[in-house]
Order: C-alpha cells, then sequence, then structure tokens
C-alpha cells in the first residue's frame, strides 16, 4: 500500500448568500472528489485542539498526527527549517510578513501578494538597515519571510495578521504576557515602526504604488517559537520513505522536521495561479519511489482570506480537475494500491477572510474499501460518512489501518 494525502488548504467554508446559500465545496464542479466519495469513504475531522488559534501550522501538524500542544513552537521555526536557517538554543523565531499599512490600518496581510523579487531586494534591505546583533531578517516566499531574534522571549501575544484585514493597527501590536517578555515585546513594536519609516520610500515600494498596488511597507512579526523537537513519521507510522510537496515554506519546514524529502515545483506560487499540474505530476514521480507523499495546496485558503467567492471556487475546481484527476487516472493503472486522501485543514471563510476552528470533511478512498453511501464531497455530506467525527491523530491512524469492510 501506498498513501497520498491531497491537502486543499482552506477549502472549506460557510453557506454564502450569493451561492443560494451552498458553500464554495458545494457550488464548485469537483466530479473528481466526488468519484472518490462514490468509491471511497467519508467523515469530518476536528484538526484544532482545544484552546489552540486555528492556524494553518497547528492544523497540517494535527493532519500528519502529532500531538500539536506538545511540538508546536510557532510558524517561525517551521519556516526556517524549510529555509535552512539553523535556530540555535539562544534564539526565537518569528514569522515575518510583508503587509500593507493604509492610514492607520492594516490593509492586509500579504502586501498585495508581493511577488517574491520584490519581497526579496525589500528583506535585504531591512536587514541592511535594521539588522544587528539582536535581529536578522531572512527572505522566503512572497510575503512570508522569517525574522530571528537573539534571546528573545516567546511570551508574548501577536496578531496573526490575515485574520485583521483593514482593522486598526496599533492596538494589535505586540503585547507581553508577563513581565519576563516586556523588553521582547518593546523591541519587536520598535522595529515594526521603524520598518514603516524606511519602506515607504524605497523604489520597489514607489514602483508598485505607480502601478497601482499595494505597498509592501511594514513588517509584521508573529508566531514566535524555539527549535522544536518532532518525532519523524517514520517512527510513528509505517512509513519507509516519504515526501512533502508545497508552495510554502511552512509546511515544508514541518515536513523537514517530520522527516519527508521536500520536492520543489517550479511555478508554484501558493495562489490561484499555482502550478497545478506540476505539482501533480511531481506527487505522481514521487509515488513511484516513495510510499507517503503529502501535497499541500495553498490556493483556496488565500482566495478566503481576500474574500473572493468566485476565485475559491475556481480554485477547488482547478484542484479537482488538474490535480485529482491526473492523481487519480494515473493510480489506478499503478501496481501498488494507493490510498488516496482529500481534505482541507480547516475552514477558511470568505465571508469572515480568516480562519475558524470547525470541523473539516475528509474522503478515503483505496481500491480494496468497501463505499459507504455519500455520494458527494463537502462540509455536509461527509457528516453522514462511516468515518463519522475523528479528532487529531485519529485521522493518520485511521488511514494506516487500510480500512476496509
Amino acid at each position: 500500500m501506498k498513501y497520498i494525502i491531497i491537502l486543499g488548504d482552506g477549502m472549506a467554508d460557510e453557506p454564502i448568500p450569493q451561492l443560494d446559500n451552498k458553500t464554495p465545496l458545494q457550488a464548485a464542479k469537483t466530479p473528481y472528489m466526488n468519484l472518490l466519495v462514490q468509491k471511497g469513504r467519508s467523515g469530518m475531522l476536528d484538526t484544532i485542539p482545544a484552546g489552540m488559534h486555528p492556524g494553518s501550522e497547528i492544523a497540517n501538524l494535527s493532519v500528519l498526527g502529532y500531538d500539536v500542544p506538545k511540538v508546536y513552537e510557532g510558524r517561525g521555526v517551521l519556516e526556517a527549517a524549510s529555509m535552512g536557517v539553523d535556530i540555535l538554543p539562544n534564539e526565537m523565531a518569528m514569522r515575518c510578513n510583508l503587509v500593507s499599512i493604509n492610514g492607520d490600518l492594516l490593509k492586509n496581510h500579504s502586501a498585495g501578494h508581493i511577488s517574491s523579487e520584490e519581497a526579496s531586494e525589500l528583506i535585504h534591505f531591512l536587514n541592511d538597515k535594521l539588522g544587528n546583533d539582536v535581529f536578522s531578517f531572512y527572505p522566503g516566499v512572497s510575503y512570508r519571510h522569517l525574522l530571528k531574534m537573539q534571546g528573545g522571549n516567546k511570551n508574548i501575544t501577536c496578531s496573526p495578521p490575515h485574520d485583521f484585514p483593514e482593522k486598526p493597527f496599533l492596538p494589535l501590536l505586540i503585547k507581553p504576557e508577563d513581565n519576563s517578555a516586556t523588553q521582547t515585546a518593546n523591541e519587536l513594536n520598535k522595529l515594526i515602526l521603524a520598518s514603516q519609516k524606511i519602506l515607504q520610500d524605497h523604489p520597489v515600494n514607489l514602483k508598485r504604488i505607480a502601478e497601482g498596488k499595494d505597498p509592501a511597507n511594514s513588517i509584521w512579526p508573529w508566531s514566535p517559537g524555539y527549535r522544536p523537537y518532532m518525532q519523524p513519521l517514520n517512527k510513528k507510522y509505517p512509513i519507509k520513505k516519504g515526501t512533502v510537496i508545497s508552495a510554502v515554506d511552512l509546511i515544508r519546514g514541518i515536513g523537514v522536521y517530520a522527516g519527508l524529502e521536500v520536492v520543489h515545483v517550479e511555478g508554484a506560487t501558493g495562489l490561484y495561479n499555482t502550478n497545478y499540474e506540476g505539482k501533480a505530476r511531481a506527487a505522481l514521480d514521487a509515488l513511484k519511489e516513495n510510499d507517503f507523499v503529502f501535497l499541500h495546496i495553498e490556493a483556496s485558503d488565500e482566495a478566503g482570506h481576500e474574500g473572493d467567492v468566485d476565485l475559491k471556487i475556481k480554485t477547488i475546481e482547478y484542484l479537482d480537475s488538474r490535480v485529482l484527476k491526473t492523481i487519480y487516472e494515473e493510480t489506478q493503472q499503478m501496481d501498488d494500491n494507493v490510498l488516496i486522501a482529500v481534505l482541507p485543514d480547516h475552514p477558511t471563510p470568505c465571508a469572515i477572510r480568516t480562519h475558524t476552528r470547525d470541523a473539516v470533511p475528509f474522503v478515503v478512498y483505496h481500491k480494496e474499501i468497501s463505499p459507504d453511501s455519500v455520494q458527494v464531497y463537502d462540509e455536509f455530506a461527509a457528516q453522514k460518512g462511516s468515518f463519522g467525527l475523528l479528532h487529531g491523530d485519529e485521522f493518520m491512524k485511521m488511514i494506516f489501518k487500510r480500512n476496509k469492510r
């Protein structure tokens, strides 16, 4: 048996009035997701442990079967692993977004989905101007970057910028959770305000403004943590060798700590225009050599954060027609029995433009499975699936039981 998990980040949603109270999953044309449902078995998965924020890092760690409260150390350290940046014992790492500030408002979390080339120039500029013995900046992909702080205290409250579009940014600045972290919070807030002063007139931003694009005129550090310890997946499950495929440093970093081989796909952007076909081909190539593939596609999450209903439907249909179709048809011809699982990590409802902690629908198919009665793939049909409601690591444990009845 070989295994592939296809994760459509943020695909799940809520009923939307303009769609006659359907969700984007219900409104989208998804013949191959529905085919898997008709031939396989469905259920719901609760991916967010009690008391934890419904972030993609939390949800994806949960999908992969980790005890999240024990292993989680923030996004920064996970993205650092993907970028090949080591985190030393005296260092704190943070995700560092490039964001767009408009007056006193946090306009968006992505600086208008700035290109990696533009962002890299700005991050190197920030490191030259603001980097020192305490702070260092490292460029990532699009708006997603890394900040390291020597001696930082992670007991701080940070506001994920994608949770607060069009909100005043000053109340969202970093706050200490106790007196031990006051200096850390103060230094980080000074860094944010200093970045705004030097970024506003940078040539990259002046050019973006002239072209009618949002400027990347502030940094936004969040999700602090230290170097984590995560047991490789091949020590937890009967996996000999596995692969992770994603455009997102966060997911690739999880893969590094999980002991998975990271495969980079040319043209993978994390947006609706990502290289869907390239990702599908990379996954199939990996299945020929390995027995486990985690294929992550970010596009639906970004559409949800933009509140763009039509775009979210399009990204779901692209995943179905340009990824799942190819993987299903070609794995049918393989000698090995391939288990295919499809699910989101969390909902990203277009109406509120951020993540929620609701359970997500999943489907599992392989050639030996006996199907249940569910006929379509969506948030409501899956509630009637034979797997019922699973929590956390129960999903991975179920997958490796080779479910058949």
